[in-house]
């Protein structure tokens, strides 16, 4: 288990962590806040404003930052709420596979025998078979919404959780201190929660940050598809995807939405490598 003292005290040495946490916060602050930060409604339409430039005026003389889509929608209103969007799905997905995933994980490492052969080998073939296509493919059974793609996404990312802290279980659980939590009585339940998950921790806290780039990522492929979050509800991937047919008429339509995907994945990938290296303790120069 990591001391929280000596954790900060490396993150603020970091400047990996500082510029990816700054990246960060400004991202988290404007999905938070699109409601207010926001100069128009994600949804109004203008057709007389459609793929205006960048700094154009609408016919009130409000300005539109980043120009305007072939709906005449300003393109970073949308772009403030479908970060909104993309962060909500991405850390309720990423919090169901992990809850999910941590949990088989510990029993499979824990117990063995047909537990681990079992949950090992339910792992194994959902790996086998491409993720976006296994998403497709549930997607178009049941459906496509908001609530279907964050448990699609959810149940499709918890094997590497599984994987990592199975891994982490069958070395902790012939430690010394498990065996003798074992000798005065304690029973299995308390000993995984309050002696082997906490050990497991930092391992599952840099997981579940470098995954909320993947979900990201997957969420905007699957809308870009027409999958995912459905129009007319703003999500950086449909924007992409509205975006192709005018990329020779409006560069801005499909710049900007992009820029912000990569801009996220970025910091998010960023933060997590250097959290992985705050936490491993095999790092001894951090």
């Amino acid at each position: 288990m990591f001391e929280r003292s000596n954790v900060v005290r490396k993150m603020r040495k970091n400047k990996m962590i500082l510029f990816s946490s700054i990246l960060l916060a400004i991202t988290i602050f404007c999905g938070a806040f699109a409601n207010l930060i926001a100069p128009f409604s994600p949804y109004e339409q203008v057709l007389e404003n459609k793929l205006k430039p960048p700094l154009s005026k609408s016919g009130d003389q409000r300005i539109h930052l980043l120009g305007t889509d072939h709906l005449g929608r300003d393109v970073l209103t949308r772009i403030l709420y479908g970060v909104r969007l993309s962060l909500t799905i991405g850390i309720l997905a990423v919090t169901i596979s992990a809850c999910f995933g941590v949990i088989l994980g510990l029993i499979s490492g824990y117990y063995g025998g047909v537990f681990d052969d079992v949950i090992m080998r339910m792992a194994d073939v959902q790996l086998a078979i491409p993720l976006i296509l296994l998403a497709i493919l549930i997607i178009v059974v049941l459906g496509s919404s908001i609530n279907v793609l964050i448990l699609v996404i959810g149940f499709t990312q918890w094997m590497a959780y599984a994987r990592v802290v199975r891994g982490e279980t069958l070395s902790l659980r012939e430690k010394d201190f498990i065996t003798s939590a074992r000798a005065i009585g304690a029973r299995d339940l308390r000993i995984i929660v309050h002696y082997i998950f906490p050990n497991t921790l930092s391992s599952v806290i840099v997981l579940i940050t470098l995954n909320i780039a993947t979900v990201i990522v997957l969420e905007a492929g699957l809308s870009f598809l027409g999958l995912g979050v459905q129009p007319p509800d703003p999500s950086l991937g449909t924007m992409l995807s509205e975006s192709k047919d005018y990329l020779n008429r409006a560069w801005w339509f499909n710049t900007f939405p992009g820029l912000t995907i990569m801009m996220i994945i970025l910091a998010i990938n960023l933060f997590g490598d250097g959290l992985r290296d705050v936490l491993d303790p095999r790092l001894e120069n951090y």
